[in-house]
């Protein structure tokens, strides 16, 4: 290729843009390229022409020079089987970048069938990049020489924030704004941030009662423990990822709760004007360590597990099975009285992360 000629890259990709995880990924995965090949130009295309195999859409994917496959979850049943024939038609370099293997509570394992697909598409690609160590286990056991897989990490812990002054707010329905204060870090409130998964899982119904349960805990405990009584006022926010949970966080009923609900660089933004966050959804936890903050999460699925594990970390997860017990504001107290200390290493720990996805992309000629 010539070396005046702007690279042409097919993205596939999670193309859900209710979910601000997912178009958090896409936005991080584009920036990086960008940088790598200035002048690109990216087209996309969504992770589901792998399993219907649209014809269309491969020609236009075989127009391009390179075509990049990820991040997210995308090796997981709603896009399975892949089609082998499309994979096959691809005549292009493939690289997968940053994908991870998502297996839900209660879930069954993939069948054969499913794994086989997964495994040819792996064997076609020129490099592969998963974003944690579950999802190269995975991809180990469906024959992969462990060699060929690179673990890179979650391209969203990435994205650029883009700082924001204004929070959305919900109370009783209304709306309205509240800027963030620009005080010193003793006199500002102490700012607790949560997220629940409401977005399709269809195991919230069988812990719901016990998830909102922990989640008041928590609540109580700031408000009772750090409140107006003890010389600080405490704020809660409702970090909400998808649409579906407008019908599950005024089951929280906090009063004055404030709802963030804004694009994925702001909404990141935010997660790092917080002291911890309580969350489900994985790219809570994903936009809470890559703004410095400790995320708890809730596990409904191994890909929570995985990250914790990614980055060094596995105390910030707390299985649903335990939240009877009191474990997540137990989890909550030890990990909030060391909120700075994870910060810094967090900060660390993203240059790590940085510079293992610039070093892949870099292999890419």
């Amino acid at each position: 290729m010539r070396k005046d000629k702007a690279l042409d890259i097919a993205h596939i990709h999670v193309a859900d843009k209710h979910n601000k995880g997912d178009v958090a990924i896409v936005l991080a995965v584009q920036e990086l390229l960008r940088e790598r090949f200035a002048g690109c130009h990216i087209h996309d295309f969504s992770a589901v022409v792998l399993r219907t195999g649209d014809a269309r859409s491969l020609r236009k994917i075989n127009t391009a020079d390179l075509v990049v496959i990820g991040g997210g979850g995308l090796f997981y049943s709603y896009f399975l089987p892949y089609n082998l024939d499309f994979i096959a038609g691809i005549k292009k370099p493939i690289v997968i970048f940053g994908v991870g293997y998502i297996r839900e509570i209660g879930a069954p394992a993939l069948d054969s069938r499913a794994a086989e697909t997964i495994a040819a598409l792996v064997s076609r690609a020129a490099l592969v990049g998963v974003r944690d160590y579950k999802t190269k286990e995975f991809l180990l056991k469906q024959g992969e020489a462990s060699s060929r897989i690179a673990v890179i990490g979650d391209p969203a812990v990435l994205l650029r924030e883009k700082k924001t002054r204004l929070f959305g707010l919900a109370d009783g329905g209304a709306s309205g704004t509240a800027k963030i204060k620009s005080v010193r870090a003793k006199e500002r409130p102490l700012r607790i941030g949560f997220n629940l998964n409401y977005s399709g899982w269809l195991g919230f119904g069988e812990w719901r009662q016990d998830i909102l349960r922990a989640y008041r805990e928590v609540i109580d405990y700031f408000q009772k423990q750090y409140g107006p009584r003890h010389g600080r006022d405490v704020e809660i926010y409702y970090l909400k990822h998808h649409p579906g949970e407008d019908n599950i966080y005024p089951e929280l009923a906090v009063d004055d709760l404030r709802i963030v609900d804004l694009p994925p660089r702001e909404q990141k933004y935010v997660y790092g004007q917080l002291d911890l966050v309580v969350g489900m959804m994985l790219h809570s936890g994903v936009l809470a360590f890559g703004a410095g903050t400790p995320e708890i999460s809730v596990a409904y699925d191994l890909r929570n597990h995985s990250f914790a594990e990614f980055i060094g970390h596995p105390e910030l997860v707390v299985d649903l099975n335990q939240l009877k017990t009191g474990a997540l504001l137990k989890r909550v107290k030890r990990i909030f009285t060391k909120r700075e200390k994870y910060g810094l290493i967090f900060k660390k720990q993203k240059e790590i992360i940085g510079r293992k996805e610039r070093n892949f992309l870099a292999h890419i000629q």
